[in-house]
């Protein structure tokens, strides 16, 4: 089979008729698939860009496509070339492929953001529009590559792992891919080093501490008395954190007053590290309400007992204590 490009832009009709009879005759014609396809120079990695070759119907109809999506108003340059498969020597015929570059953004940092919900719906088309695109970032000279993808689809993540993307970070919807481009080691910040944990220092005005006995603990800290305390969630104050915490722990509605000692520890859960603050609290209420999920008591100490340890000796009389 004798394979030609035909330029959709300079061809006539009837040249390609012509071409396409003499490639019918050609004694390549044997060949399972022979395949080419050229594109535009003018393609950029904040749009995608797809060429879409058009088939010779079987009445002999030529029927050109071009398609072209930006996520932009930009004008956009690209070729539609078309390429001849022939198989087994049955007859041959003009067929569409799409190959272009994935949808995506450059960031401040010479980097490339993939648009998550632009994706190709097909596996086998994503496999091919990122080895293209990839070329085609190396060529523009770009550095890092972010590609999201959505639980929904995660179907591709062995696709780009296989293509050298590597794990970033994974959160409840998604996991985040990335690529480094250029020679030598990567420069793409890694994922989130800390996790950020409060307690509760809720103290009134007869020198009263709040404190907890958790329902789940190790044997060593069996009647072990606490501060109530626990993590923030994602882009929570610290403040807001820890009067939350209380509340939830105790029933205890508190007032940030300032925060009076931090540390910070490393080789924690998930191999992270760790900051951990410690509020003084103003209570603004008295009840005491047990979260019975994870507190299996909460009471007041006097401050002078909290501070000698004296938790078991304490006598439960003098105390408020909801069980």
């Amino acid at each position: 089979m004798e394979l030609k490009f035909l330029d959709s832009k300079s061809s006539s009709l009837s040249e390609k008729a012509a071409l396409l009879a003499r490639t019918k005759s050609s004694p390549f014609s044997s060949f399972e698939h022979s395949v080419g396809v050229k594109f535009s120079q003018e393609l950029s990695s904040c749009r995608g860009v797809f060429t879409k070759a058009s088939y010779l119907s079987s009445k002999g109809t030529f029927m050109p496509k071009r398609a072209i999506s930006s996520v932009d108003k930009e004008k956009t340059a690209a070729e539609n070339y078309f390429y001849q498969i022939s198989t087994n020597g049955a007859g041959s015929s003009l067929f569409s492929r799409n190959v272009g570059v994935l949808d995506a953004c450059d960031d401040e940092y010479g980097g490339v953001v993939v648009d998550p919900d632009r994706l190709p719906v097909n596996p086998d088309a994503f496999a091919s529009m990122l080895q293209f695109s990839l070329s085609h970032w190396k060529m523009k000279g770009k550095k890092g590559i972010w590609l999201k993808l959505p639980l929904e689809r995660s179907e591709l993540v062995p696709v780009a792992v296989k293509d050298g993307f590597e794990y970033h970070h994974a959160e409840r919807g998604y996991v985040m891919l990335t690529y480094w481009i250029p020679e030598g080691p990567c420069m793409l910040p890694s994922n989130a080093t800390h996790q950020v944990g409060v307690g509760g220092f809720v103290i009134n005005d007869k020198n009263e501490v709040l404190v907890v006995q958790e329902k789940f603990y190790a044997p060593s800290f069996a009647d072990l008395w606490k501060i109530p305390t626990g993590f923030i969630l994602e882009s929570e104050e610290i403040y807001t954190g820890a009067v939350r915490e209380v509340k939830e722990e105790t029933g205890v509605d508190t007032e940030f007053v300032e925060v009076i000692a931090f540390r910070h520890a490393h080789n924690l859960d998930f191999d992270k590290s760790d900051l951990f603050f410690v509020c003084m609290l103003k209570p603004l209420s008295a009840q005491i309400k047990v979260d019975n999920l994870e507190i299996q008591a909460a009471k007041k100490l006097w401050l002078i007992c909290l501070m000698h340890h004296q938790y078991s000796d304490w006598p439960e009389g003098d105390s408020l204590q909801s069980q």
